[in-house]
């Protein structure tokens, strides 16, 4: 193959009104890893399109090896005409490739193979789509927002994958962590053009601030020069400025290169409506225990949150975080134990799958809740169209559906509806996923100047370090146990790697063999760097029963759709129903128990 296996040069496109590719060019070499960053709607996923050949640009050359194999993951994969995931997984493998490519996958991930694809969630479709595009042993792998459902555990796999591919990588993502362990070059695609510097994403950023002042400074000059030809032409000789038709030429040169030069795109301007000052003592739950059937998911927890807490909640998902919130916020009544919740609370919601949105509706009643065009904002009546525009929506998208907008223009939407609410508790539930990286450290500082109190619901583990001042996890030698660690994410794994391992590991298996040393023994234990044999055992057998639950939810789930069933047979739908719940129940623990054993075996890794 050549060295440059796919390339793309002064590349154009519009569609419609100004053009949003100018002049993009990009060259992606044998096992490169590329960044590509840019605002919300630069283009970086229109880009990605063209350089997979699903877009045709206006003008421009693109050019692939031709003995180069693509793949392409796409933000909302498509299924169609696929009855599983195993038979979607497999159409992308080509013919050469081993017959386990395909089996290992499935299993790296915990994808349920026979799962029908229209009733999973979306981070089953996420996983058997990353599946997909690595089963097909591609040269060139281009990625959009892969991270998007994904829990911390399907993160770390998917970071130690693209380190260990041999494909060159193209990747867009809002993961700043992940981009900075992989990444060794950037594409920044801004206003119309790209920029290709040979820095990963963790030194890209001071570059561009580099750039950015020099483009103001040099943008300054161009302004004294055309106000230094200006004072000439209106106080110079006449009889000079009429010869000296160059001079004249040049300026008007000068002001067509100011008036075509595309500004910035403007910042977010976020305004978060604030309720009345809550109490000092925010929740308080003592002994909380809850559980589904035999299976507990949260037992004997106890947490005590104050005004200005950030507390981010991090587990598998199915793991109990929204079973645990729901506890701590007074929506589910505990099987036992207590919870004190705070004076003047108003709690506002922002849920992962931004349910709150209405497809079918405007994009400004959104915001007001279809009553009228006016949002009160901390006491102070504003129209509809300012606060928008400080999100950064066009005055044309204001009465425009829902549906009209991109995956980030609906993330930002449903956060600007969500702090346009007054409150002093703001439940947030994933809010990075499609917001650019410049929306993402404006709402960390937004959230830093807070007066109220935070629950965060997230698998960004740079964002998590950044806000979080605690963080709840599962703890992996207990089922049904949370444990609160002072700090962020990696504040947390640190913890855990320094806490005393023998007071918390579980017996050995009776069957496990002694291990066998050369060395004195001592007085004091060392500390364990392996799983148990009874662990390795649970990490291999689990997704094999997490299959088998998933099965049998989807077979129970078919059941009970029978509108007849509770007509003809009123307790065998009883019984269905009672088994349903079960199951989930224990779908959760296993895959709460999967996770953990996950997050051991890392920690025991490192």
């Amino acid at each position: 193959m050549s060295a440059q296996l796919l390339t793309l040069n002064a590349i154009r496109l519009t569609f419609g009104g100004d053009p949003l590719f100018e002049d993009a060019s990009m060259l992606i070499g044998a096992q490169a890893r590329i960044a590509v960053v840019g605002r919300n709607g630069s283009g970086k996923s229109t880009l990605l399109k063209v350089a997979a050949g699903i877009i045709d640009a206006d003008a421009g050359e693109r050019f692939i090896d031709p003995k180069c194999a693509l793949a392409y993951l796409p933000q909302e994969p498509d299924f169609t005409g696929f009855d599983t995931f195993g038979e979607y997984i497999d159409a992308g493998r080509p013919p050469t490739a081993h017959d386990g490519v395909s089996q290992r996958l499935i299993a790296d991930l915990a994808i349920n193979a026979d799962a029908d694809p229209a009733n999973a969630s979306g981070g089953e479709a996420r996983r058997a789509a990353i599946a997909r595009a690595f089963a097909s042993e591609p040269d060139i792998l281009l990625m959009d927002e892969p991270t998007n459902h994904l829990d911390i555990a399907a993160i770390d796999w998917l970071e130690k994958a693209l380190k260990r591919t041999r494909a060159a990588v193209l990747l867009i993502s809002h993961d700043r962590r992940l981009l900075e362990a992989v990444t060794t070059q950037t594409l920044w695609v801004d206003r119309g053009r790209t920029y290709q510097v040979d820095k990963g994403f963790a030194d890209f950023e001071t570059w561009r601030d580099a750039f950015l002042e020099k483009e103001a400074a040099d943008a300054h000059k161009l302004d004294r020069k055309i106000a230094a030809e200006e004072d000439w032409v209106r106080y110079g000789v006449t009889a000079r400025r009429k010869r000296n038709v160059r001079r004249m030429a040049e300026l008007g040169a000068l002001r067509e290169k100011r008036r075509t030069a595309r500004g910035l795109t403007g910042s977010v301007n976020f305004s978060v409506n604030i309720a009345q000052t809550s109490s000092s003592r925010v929740i308080k739950a003592k002994n909380l225990s809850k559980s589904f059937g035999d299976t507990a998911i949260v037992r004997d927890f106890s947490i005590e949150i104050v005004r200005g807490d950030r507390v981010a909640f991090v587990g598998a998902n199915g793991a109990g975080k929204t079973t645990l919130l729901r506890l701590l916020t007074g929506s589910l009544v505990p099987d036992s134990g207590e919870v004190k919740i705070g004076d003047s609370l108003q709690i506002v919601t922002l849920d992962q799958q931004r349910a709150s949105l209405d497809p079918s509706s405007r994009v400004a009643d959104a915001i007001t809740d279809g009553r009228g065009d006016w949002v009160d904002i901390n006491g102070e009546k504003k129209h509809v169209a300012g606060y928008l525009k400080d999100f950064l929506f066009a005055p044309e998208q204001f009465r425009s559906p829902v549906s009209a907008l991109s995956g980030g223009e609906r993330g930002r939407l449903a956060l600007a509806a969500a702090l346009a609410k007054p409150s002093n508790l703001l439940l947030l539930d994933e809010p990075t996923n499609d917001l650019d990286m410049e929306t993402l450290d404006l709402l960390e500082e937004v959230i830093a100047d807070y007066p109220g109190t935070l629950l965060l619901v997230s698998h960004d583990r740079s964002f998590i370090d950044r806000i979080a001042t605690s963080v709840v996890v599962p703890t992996p030698e207990a089922p049904g146990r949370w444990q609160e660690y002072v700090g962020g994410y990696s504040d947390m794994l640190r913890q855990r790697a320094n806490a005393p391992a023998n007071a918390k590991l579980p017996p050995p298996h009776q069957n496990e063999p002694p291990e066998k040393t050369t060395k004195p023994v001592r007085s004091g234990k060392a500390p364990r760097n392996k799983l148990t044999y009874k662990e390795k055992y649970a990490l291999e057998q689990l997704p094999e029963k997490i299959d088998a639950l998933q099965n049998k939810i989807l077979t129970l789930n078919e059941k009970l759709a029978n509108p007849k069933l509770f007509e003809a047979d009123a307790a065998t739908f009883n019984a269905s129903a009672k088994e349903l719940t079960d199951a989930e129940a224990a779908l959760a623990a296993a895959e709460e128990e999967w996770l953990l054993l996950e997050i051991k075996r890392e920690e025991l890794d490192s």
